[in-house]
């Protein structure tokens, strides 16, 4: 078989309570290996259920149109794909070797690195604690480059980040970095700890103010040499309030609100009306991306009332899961819940909370009763859908689990049996049918397209996957397999 041998309220207070941001259940949970040290489910208690609880009859597909306009041209950026109409179909195997398996920690001297991506003009990212390595098509090893940007000092709670986290790629020859942030604590005179206020403004403090550079995410250019320079800190969005203010990745409606300040996982769109387009999640919930100009942030959230109180607390914790549907569809799980968002062509749509209605719905949005309680942590990890429509999610701690929505607030859901561990870090659907999951302490294995055939696949070294990267524009397709042994690339799933 080829490589697969071895193998609430009103609307006014929904406002209200979204500007002035979520409680996080998450605080223990790792932000770049998503280990959970100190795991903690709360108590039980009843949950407000979704409004419009009807029938969904699906997303009908985008328009093809060409993806995004690019936001300039940059020497020696790699050798990008034939053009394509933005169908990201390309007649050709691309620039890499087309071995069905291949070891790119031997091969290239890759080394074992904490995450890896490919960018447009298919050039290799890999992102190693400080330093950013590149390797370019004929490359015959990465080429590094150290203290970039937020990575710029050494890591630690008064630094810019206190780690790197991901990487992905861009347009040819742009990568996206991903880094992390503690968590901000009220200050006083501040109700929301994470309000900060702007120069002149009541309770103004250097100190506080400071909090708006830490974490987030930068975007790096390739120079002709092959070395990385900075090219922005993120902090162009779509929202009024923010016009002309250099302060990173923060909530669009309101800058004052400094709420995605750790970024957990991204992913570009490689093909369809938004190819190009970038997502991450974020310790709140989901951003979207395109070139320097971000929209921030949607989350499934749900709303917890105590003591009797008619006022809720909206709960969006830490976000790992992400992924793409087989339409376009952007696929998110927190700890708690999961969601199916439809996105609008347009960028400045993205935050527009209306639940079921307005340019930028929800398709989904629910939780697993089969397994936990609402209130109790299930570790999402990763969220996928295959060619056959199914969607599934993998959990650090509970397995991979089938999802088949009966509506747009109700699912089926049933775990899948043959698996030799329940700690899932990721997952990835392919072309062929097939979805590969990612195990931590089990290596790689591989769901046929009938939902049934389970194999490990055993050419690929590492029991901890930590990553899976897929690349379709490139015929026999790419993917990107990082282990705690490094970087193996399969080609043709």
């Amino acid at each position: 078989m080829g490589i697969r041998a071895g193998v609430v309220g009103t609307g006014l207070v929904v406002i209200s309570l979204l500007s002035a941001g979520c409680s996080d259940q998450s605080p223990t949970v790792d932000p770049q290996d998503g280990t959970i040290t100190d795991p903690s489910d709360g108590n039980e208690v009843p949950s407000l259920p979704p409004p419009g609880s009807i029938p969904d009859a699906g997303t009908p597909p985008p328009d093809e149109d060409g993806g995004t306009p690019d936001a300039g041209e940059t020497p020696d950026a790699g050798t990008p794909p034939d053009p394509d109409a933005g169908t990201g179909e390309t007649p050709d195997a691309g620039p890499w070797p087309t071995d069905a398996v291949l070891d790119y920690t031997r091969a290239f001297g890759v080394d074992k690195p904490q995450s890896v991506g490919l960018d447009e003009g298919l050039n290799l990212w890999i992102l190693d604690g400080r330093r950013i390595g590149v390797l370019r098509p004929g490359d015959k090893q990465p080429t590094w480059t150290s203290n970039v940007g937020q990575a710029a000092e050494p890591f630690g709670p008064d630094a810019l980040a206190t780690g790197a986290t991901v990487i992905c790629g861009g347009e040819a020859g742009r990568a996206y970095v991903g880094y992390s942030a503690d968590e901000m604590k009220r200050a006083e005179g501040i109700e929301q700890r994470t309000y900060i206020p702007w120069h002149g403004e009541a309770g103004y403090s250097a100190e506080r103010f400071a909090e708006y550079k830490k974490g987030d995410l930068d975007a790096v250019r390739l120079q002709p040499d092959g070395t990385v320079r900075l090219e922005e800190h993120l902090w162009r969005t779509t929202g009024a309030s923010n016009a002309g203010r250099e302060a990173g990745i923060h909530n669009t409606n309101d800058f004052h609100y400094e709420e995605d300040r750790t970024v957990l996982n991204c992913a570009r769109v490689t093909r369809g009306r938004d190819r190009g387009d970038l997502y991450i999640t974020t310790n709140h919930g989901v951003t979207r991306i395109q070139g320097l100009i971000y929209n921030s942030h949607r989350h499934p959230g749900w709303y917890l009332y105590e003591d009797g109180s008619e006022w809720g607390s909206l709960q969006c914790p830490y976000m790992h899961g992400l992924g793409i549907g087989q339409n376009g569809d952007v696929l998110v799980a927190n700890e708690q819940m999961v969601g199916v968002l439809v996105p609008s062509p347009k960028l400045e749509d993205w935050d527009r909370e209306q639940t079921w209605e307005g340019p930028t719905p929800w398709s989904f949005k629910s939780y697993n009763d089969a397994l936990n309680g609402q209130t109790t942590d299930d570790y999402w990890r990763a969220f996928e859908q295959v060619r056959s429509g199914r969607y599934y999610l993998g959990s650090a701690q509970y397995g991979v689990w089938a999802l088949t929505p009966k509506n747009r607030s109700t699912g089926s859901w049933s775990k899948l049996a043959g698996l030799p561990s329940n700690r899932i870090l990721s997952l990835k659907a392919t072309d062929d049918g097939a979805l590969y999951i990612g195990t931590d302490g089990a290596g790689l294995w591989r769901l046929e397209a009938d939902g049934t055939t389970l194999a490990q696949v055993k050419d690929v070294s590492g029991q901890r996957v930590l990553q899976l990267v897929y690349e379709p524009t490139v015929t026999p397709s790419m993917l990107l397999v990082l282990t705690n042994q490094g970087l193996t690339v399969l080609r043709g799933p």
